[in-house]
């Protein structure tokens, strides 16, 4: 199975929106990522706005040629943004104002009416919904259960962990998490934290067919530029599309 790679650009547009300028432009470096292999790009357009902005979501539909997922809070407000731009996928998370990042999966088993409620609202119109989830079981048949197509499973603990027993115990749980998510029907993805060491662990899991990876690719271009970042991401994800073959 061919591995795909979306490059989140919300950090690109975090380094414009520190000085409210008009640069560096996230709808640029989405279209650097797409020549450099890339096989989509993936913003979250957040509900206070802080990095990605409504134009930079338009103008990426207009312009890129491959895929746009669209992250967003399972709300009501961002699923009638996601209707109108028409997205490819749409990726509900959850949403903390003070947080730096997105910290954790959807508590999709605890809150299934909600966001049954967007799900519904996302499939009646044709798009495709994926859930942002911990790999934990419970999570994942209850992503099923309300709907979604697709589970992005969260990657930041196997990221965070010390690397020996807490590491391998944290990548068991996305091998068996990606194994109760295809045997449920749910096609697989995974990001959170993933970046050009911890990669090639996770790429191994059979099941997942799509990298959600932003962070470590914008740190990666600021020292040697976002095509080439790109290009030695897809290298690890796809060894046979890399020059050397290797």
């Amino acid at each position: 199975m061919r591995r795909r790679l979306f490059v989140n650009v919300d950090h690109v547009a975090t380094v414009r929106q520190a000085r409210r300028g008009r640069y560096p432009d996230p709808v640029a470096a989405a279209v650097l990522a797409e020549l450099a292999g890339a096989d989509g790009i993936i913003v979250h357009l957040r509900e206070d706005r802080r990095h990605i902005q409504d134009r930079d979501l338009r103008v990426l539909m207009e312009t890129i040629q491959t895929e746009v997922h669209l992250e967003m809070a399972a709300v009501d407000q961002m699923a009638g943004v996601a209707l109108e731009a028409r997205p490819r996928v749409c990726v509900l998370v959850p949403e903390r104002r003070e947080e730096l990042t997105t910290e954790g999966g959807l508590d999709v088993f605890h809150h299934p009416a909600e966001i049954r409620r967007v799900v519904g609202r996302l499939s009646q119109a044709a798009l495709q919904v994926s859930l942002f989830v911990d790999p934990d079981e419970g999570q994942i048949r209850a992503s099923r259960e309300v709907g979604a197509d697709m589970v992005e499973l969260h990657t930041g603990e196997y990221c965070n962990a010390r690397p020996g027993e807490e590491q391998s115990r944290q990548l068991e749980r996305l091998r068996q998490g990606a194994q109760v998510a295809r045997a449920a029907g749910l096609r697989v993805a995974a990001g959170h934290g993933l970046d050009y060491v911890n990669l090639p662990s996770v790429r191994a899991i059979p099941e997942i067919e799509e990298f959600n990876i932003g962070f470590s690719i914008v740190a990666r271009a600021v020292l040697v530029g976002f095509e080439r970042a790109v290009r030695e991401m897809v290298g690890l994800l796809r060894p046979s599309d890399s020059p050397a073959g290797a």
